[in-house]
């Protein structure tokens, strides 16, 4: 195979895209972590909630490396992949990739996994629907 055919991509499914304004910089002109972290959980979070059919909530973040800093009108994609579900939780893949504007190829930014749990109205945990726990 050529050099070209072993170019990486994303896993998972587009979830998210948006573009970071100044605002959303940090002293360096980056886009900051914390912002990057937000969007990445709201990925997940309609993931989660598609799958769950209702409410969920991010329980734990496990893990996250910045391979690269996010720059000011780049565009973010978030993508997500189910990792596994319990009776109760959900665990996703989230994937983000940029796209510069002087750029012809994304490229990864970082990765994590996103646990979220099912809750009920109340708040309270409750069991993710059957086709979700046996498709």
């Amino acid at each position: 195979m050529r050099h070209s055919e072993h170019k990486p991509t994303p896993v998972g499914e587009l979830a998210l895209q948006i573009v970071p304004m100044p605002k959303d910089t940090n002293a360096n002109g980056d886009i900051h972590a914390g912002w990057l972290v937000g969007q990445m959980d709201l990925a997940a979070a309609a993931a989660a909630g598609r799958l769950s059919q209702g409410r969920t909530a991010t329980v734990a973040i496990e893990g996250m490396e910045f391979i690269s800093p996010v720059r000011v009108g780049s565009q973010v994609s978030c993508y997500t992949k189910l990792v596994d579900v319990g009776r109760s939780s959900i665990k996703l893949r989230v994937e983000v990739w940029t796209q510069d504007l002087d750029e012809h190829q994304p490229r990864k930014v970082t990765q994590s996994i996103f646990v979220f749990v099912a809750i009920d109205e109340e708040g309270c945990i409750r069991q993710l629907p059957d086709e979700v726990l046996h498709p």
